[in-house]
């Protein structure tokens, strides 16, 4: 017999506990049987080993438990996750009637006793985690006292860690630049089917509702997306939600690399004799004042765009030095004029 498969008395053996059992099993899904060999399967957990049969599909394993107790507390079987629903249910041997039946959690009651056997909450979250046991009273047949069940463990395990929100390529983009939102987090393995929503928001203002998508595009970031961000994942049905903490962005202004460089004057030559020196280049006078007496109102160029108003001070400088070169250029045009006007004399005196 091949390691791991099933000999004829253990086979009946399982058949018997199966017929003692109340509940029935079943198992879904397409079976094919092209090979019946068998061999321990590669994943181990839990100090148990699954066996899989080549050419079989085999669903999960469940853990089957046959009690001869009175009184036995049914938990889930599959694992629980938050947003879950959760089913306890307090068994009779047989389904002899019980009254008074009351569930614990952890050694506190959770409610009243009364007549139901099952106990339930729509959408489990992980404070439900705990130890849950019943006790409930006989009624004929029975043994005629109170009984109580052994305890069950139930963990509602994490369905997602809250996410977490980044930005790329850096939280402190240049002005212009392409920004990337990411709202991130992780679904288990077991999970991994689960549909999660996104949504975004800046301050106390949604900047994007709830979509498939975990992600927020900005192609040109400016001064006015500076702010406070922070993202929110949530499940479909919205039994389950969490929100990053805030990140903060800010976005920096242009460079001072791209401004054009200034112009250097030429230094001003000597005049020529008998001609008057060049005057020094004079700085230009501010506008005059409004008649109010009060501060100018600020221009629109300098209202809409600082950066702007920078570059036009910047040209309006080279133009003063433009004009200043000008006027040197002028002074010695009328020196080389003179001196053509006294050879032409000297040549006109020698001829006579």
């Amino acid at each position: 017999m091949k390691p791991g498969c099933f000999s004829p008395p253990v086979l009946w053996a399982a058949q018997v506990l199966l017929a003692a059992s109340s509940e029935s099993l079943q198992c879904e899904g397409p079976v094919s049987t092209w090979d019946s060999g068998c061999r321990p399967g590669d994943d181990v957990g839990s100090g148990e080993v699954d066996y899989l049969a080549r050419g079989y599909t085999f669903s999960r394993p469940i853990r089957l438990v046959v009690s001869y107790d009175w009184l036995v507390l049914q938990g889930p079987a599959a694992p629980i996750f938050e947003g879950d629903p959760l089913v306890l249910r307090c068994q009779a041997w047989r389904g002899w009637p019980l009254a008074q039946v009351t569930f614990y959690r952890d050694g506190s009651a959770l409610g009243a006793p009364g007549p139901n056997r099952e106990f339930s909450i729509a959408v489990a979250q992980e404070v439900d985690s705990g130890h849950y046991h019943c006790s409930a009273i006989f009624q004929s047949p029975g043994p005629g006292s109170p009984e109580t069940a052994s305890s069950v463990a139930v963990t509602v395990q994490e369905l997602f860690p809250a996410p977490v929100l980044r930005a790329m390529p850096s939280p402190e983009p240049q002005e212009g630049s392409a920004v990337t939102l990411s709202c991130q987090t992780k679904l288990p393995l077991q999970r991994s089917a689960t549909r999660l929503l996104f949504s975004f928001h800046k301050g106390g203002r949604a900047v994007r509702g709830r979509g498939l998508s975990p992600e927020l595009q900005v192609p040109a970031a400016a001064q006015a997306h500076s702010g406070s961000y922070w993202c929110e994942a949530a499940t479909e049905d919205n039994h389950v939600w969490k929100r990053s903490p805030r990140l903060e962005i800010r976005v920096q202004g242009p460079s001072s690399s791209g401004a054009p460089p200034t112009l250097n004057p030429a230094p001003p030559k000597s005049a020529a004799p008998g001609m008057p020196a060049a005057e020094p280049r004079r700085p230009l006078s501010p506008p005059p004042s409004p008649s109010s007496g009060g501060p100018a109102p600020p221009s629109p160029l300098q209202a809409s765009d600082p950066h702007l108003h920078h570059r036009i001070g910047l040209l309006l400088r080279q133009m003063q030095d433009v004009r200043v070169l000008l006027g040197h250029l002028v002074m010695e045009l009328r020196d080389l004029s003179g001196h053509l006007k006294l050879e032409t004399r000297k040549g006109t005196a020698k001829q006579v």
